[in-house]
């Protein structure tokens, strides 16, 4: 099949041509770029020259063959990085990669590119499934895969050889079914959010709410937060007392909220967990949360409200921020503590 160049908003995606042998050796002689891929720093012309002959002497993607895309600016050509697909069992499965130059870092192009590549290897080749696989200290990586709806399905120890190097794999993959729910989400903001009672008719669904992989290092599992309310944790003399609600968002459940309660040891609430699921994100629900608790807390007779967060690479941080939260100095277990003081 003759694969003919794909368009997003912002990119051409084209066939490899003679002369990106230039721009593949630059970009992957860099060893930021080349710290968690296959191969090894410098990547001399030649090798990059060799690998381009080979690409272009392909019509498109080829079971059993890894086969280049170059990414490109279409207006003034500028070469931006490429993506990488390998087709197997008869072309039903495509592993996927991307590598962009540093200078491209940080404009979401790996997501526009990539997402349009899983497009077309659903839509237009009629793959099953399309996974990928990266070093589980890549979080940019995957958040990537993860924004084109790839879903974490697990982490092979020691399992990838680079010379003598040898590492770990975290495995991302999609099959159809599931990337067209990805791909049909909600994304406009909810009509109305409110907080819903956590029962025997619902606790299962509650606990099937999950967020992103990378996200799990900043907020636990829901079922590790309902272990958490059954054994509270001590503080300050005295067992948290918790108060756990699900998040509902024009009827459906989409996220998970438990605080702490005001006690004679706790003087203030304390926002203890927040979670949005991973197919309502960026809809504006976690500060809608937000603004909900705040209000129930002001019922309570509250004043304040304090929480705590890991700084890095997808922390709920700057919503915390952003929302009002000072920090107040305090870092608890690795947390920087923030605390939220109500408008009278």
């Amino acid at each position: 099949m003759i694969f003919e160049p794909l368009r997003t908003e912002r990119l051409l995606l084209r066939p490899m041509r003679t002369d990106d042998a230039v721009s593949i050796a630059a970009r992957r002689s860099d060893p930021d770029v080349a710290r968690y891929q296959n191969w090894t720093t410098p990547y001399p012309l030649e090798r990059a020259q060799a690998l381009v002959d080979d690409i272009v002497a392909m019509d498109g993607p080829a079971d059993g063959e890894w086969w280049m895309l170059t990414i490109a600016d279409p207006d003034d050509s500028t070469v931006l990085g490429d993506l990488v697909v390998h087709l197997t069992w008869q072309g039903r499965t495509a592993e996927i990669g991307y590598t962009l130059a540093p200078d491209a870092w940080g404009a979401g192009y790996a997501v526009e590119a990539a997402t349009e590549l899983v497009r077309y290897l659903f839509d237009d080749l009629g793959v099953t499934r399309i996974e990928a696989m990266l070093h589980p200290d890549n979080p940019a990586s995957a958040m990537v895969l993860e924004r084109i709806g790839l879903i974490f399905e697990g982490h092979t120890r020691l399992s990838f050889w680079l010379g003598d190097d040898n590492s770990d794999d975290w495995i991302y993959g999609v099959v159809r079914d599931d990337w067209e729910a990805w791909r049909d989400r909600p994304r406009h903001p909810p009509t109305m959010v409110r907080f819903a009672e956590i029962t025997t008719d619902n606790y299962v669904e509650v606990g099937q709410l999950v967020t992103h992989r990378t996200q799990q290092r900043f907020v636990s599992p829901v079922r590790a937060s309902f272990a958490d309310a059954m054994f509270p944790e001590v503080v300050d003399g005295a067992p948290l007392v918790p108060w756990m609600r699900a998040i509902e968002a024009d009827g459906e459940l989409v996220g998970f909220v438990m605080v702490a309660l005001t006690t004679e040891a706790h003087p203030e609430p304390y926002l203890w967990r927040l979670l949005v699921d991973r197919m309502h994100q960026r809809r504006g629900i976690g500060r809608a949360a937000l603004d909900l608790l705040v209000e129930q807390c002001r019922a309570w007779g509250d004043r304040s409200l304090l929480t705590s967060w890991t700084p890095g690479k997808g922390s709920p941080e700057p919503l915390y921020l952003d929302y009002g939260f000072v920090p107040t100095g305090e870092i608890v277990d690795g947390e920087t503590e923030g605390s939220l003081t109500f408008e009278s």
